[in-house]
């Protein structure tokens, strides 16, 4: 079932997705950076990441990918690796079909490009359309590609692991245009904590046949049924509503609204969820910053109070000073 119609069913669709100009924006910049057989890219490659190696030339390996349906695709990928890796040189595989086991069914990633060194190591390549603005782009920006990235590694590294000679790479390769030109620039990118905290989630997440076990009997998200049927079925899934949910995920709008009609504290964001211990509800927070609720020896609720009575000290001094303030320009137009 796809989530965005599910949400709109649910009365809660996603007020946003990709501008039709970004996309095509994205597709010319990525279609620049491979013209020519990628010629542009191996050298931004081979700069940061050659190692000592020769040079890529004109005999770069170049496989044909496509196969019938994903499956296939990733089958014919995982030869194509293996054949490149074998020969010994330089290969550029341009959005290789790559296959991951995700809660015990296979999801099919496709990222940008990999390349095969002529040592056996496989280097991701990640191409994105927003700027590197005196060699820096966004932190937040190259933290998602940074995890887009670790899923391709961890996919990658299936494969290696039955191919000879091969090394997955935990250095990718960022690709943006320059400053604010459409000139490409690259920047490496390592991402070992990625990858490692993303291995650590993909082994806690629970099978889909188990999930389906715990669900009601004749639950169904069949976008056919009434938004009543559906919140049932919606709620009988335990959902952990966090704001960078609504970058990722159509159902987030459903979930914050659900998450604010509780006073859920996740809807403040993770970091405060964390520093806020057993405190579960706003209003439970208000109450223990304003001393009527909870364990004083708490950390947690006392600090609230220091940060209420704070709170509380500088409006008064603010008000003292505005008040002040008044009766100055009153003596002064008395004169």
């Amino acid at each position: 079932m796809d989530k965005g119609v599910l949400a709109a069913a649910l009365g809660s669709p996603a007020p946003f997705g990709q501008s039709q100009f970004a996309f095509m924006r994205g597709n010319a910049f990525e279609a620049k950076v491979k013209a020519d057989g990628g010629a542009e890219l191996l050298r931004l490659l081979y700069e940061r990441l050659g190692d000592g190696a020769a040079a890529p030339g004109a005999d770069v390996f170049a496989p044909d990918l496509s196969a019938a349906g994903p499956e296939g695709r990733a089958a014919r990928t995982a030869l194509a690796l293996r054949e490149a890796t074998a020969a010994g040189g330089w290969a550029l595989l341009d959005h290789p079909m790559l296959a991951l086991e995700v809660a015990g069914s296979p999801a099919y990633l496709e990222p940008d490009a990999v390349v095969v060194h002529p040592d056996g190591r496989w280097t991701v390549v990640e191409i994105k359309s927003f700027p590197m603005i005196d060699a820096s782009a966004d932190a937040a920006k190259v933290g998602a590609a940074a995890r887009q990235s670790a899923v391709y590694v961890l996919a990658l590294e299936r494969v290696a692991a039955v191919t000879e000679g091969a090394e997955v790479g935990h250095r990718v390769l960022l690709v943006c245009p320059k400053d604010f030109s459409n000139l490409p620039t690259a920047s490496v990118v390592d991402v070992r904590k990625q990858r490692a905290v993303t291995r650590r989630q993909l082994t806690r997440l629970t099978r889909i046949e188990d999930l389906a076990d715990a669900l009601p009997a004749g639950t169904t998200f069949d976008p056919a049924c009434s938004p009543q049927e559906l919140e049932t079925a919606v709620s009988s899934v335990t959902a952990a509503y966090a704001p960078e949910c609504l970058a990722a995920c159509e159902l987030a709008f459903h979930c914050r609204a659900k998450s604010r009609a509780e006073g859920s504290v996740e809807a403040l964001g993770r970091s405060v969820r964390g520093e806020l211990g057993g405190l579960t509800t706003v209003a439970g927070v208000l109450a223990a910053a304003a001393g009527k609720e909870g364990d004083p020896d708490d950390p947690t609720v006392a600090a609230l109070r220091r940060a209420a009575a704070l709170r509380a000290e500088a409006l008064e001094s603010a008000a003292a000073l505005r008040g002040r303030g008044q009766s100055l320009e009153g003596a002064a137009g008395c004169r």
